[in-house]
């Protein structure tokens, strides 16, 4: 289940805070519940995307960004995402989530979300996102404009350039053994 009380109390809590630029970042914290845990007592790694994704709300509140997206009717969607999962997070484990713009290219911009336990990073993650309208893409230019940075995109790290770079050589439609795809009808009816 989306923890949706969560991203109210991120939501609410984050736009009584002090305003940020669009390349400062947001901190948000957290505790690990009993319904976020898998299996092995741990926090479940989609549970873990669904907090980064609190964090960015609150980033996006505080950025101005909802309100961007309101008064220009747009959405916002994600475009691919990168985790690397280094400490497992146990219950009733407090952690805190920092959550930042690293740069943009013509159709994406790009976060960073970083999990920590006191002084030790659990989780990195960076994260593809585009803002649409009913014309589709809209330039992130266009966007960290509106919420008042003129400037262009900084220097992204190189890591972050070999990721794109990396992601850009993906074939799609996914292929299977040199060939697209294509499910059997019957097998997909199946599940």
């Amino acid at each position: 289940m989306y923890p949706i009380i969560r991203v109210i109390k991120e939501t609410l809590r984050a736009k009584f805070m002090a305003p940020l630029e669009a390349l400062e970042a947001h901190v948000s914290h957290h505790r690990c519940w009993p319904q976020d845990l898998d299996v092995f007592m741990e926090m479940n790694n989609g549970r873990i995307l669904s907090i980064l994704d609190i964090g960015r709300t609150g980033l996006a509140q505080r950025v101005g960004l909802i309100n961007a997206l309101k008064d220009n009717r747009w959405g916002m969607t994600m475009a691919g995402n990168s985790v690397r999962y280094r400490k497992r997070i146990r219950p009733f484990v407090k952690f805190r989530v920092v959550s930042r713009a690293v740069g943009w290219d013509e159709k994406f911009f790009y976060l960073e979300h970083s999990l920590w336990i006191r002084d030790e990073c659990a989780v990195q993650a960076l994260f593809r996102s585009a803002v649409t309208d009913h014309n589709g893409i809209v330039n992130p230019t266009r966007v960290f404009a509106h919420v008042g940075h003129d400037g262009v995109s900084p220097s992204m790290p190189a890591w972050v350039r070999a990721w794109i770079d990396a992601d850009n050589t993906r074939p799609w439609p996914p292929e299977f053994d040199g060939a697209s795809l294509q499910l059997d009808e019957s097998i997909a009816c199946q599940t």
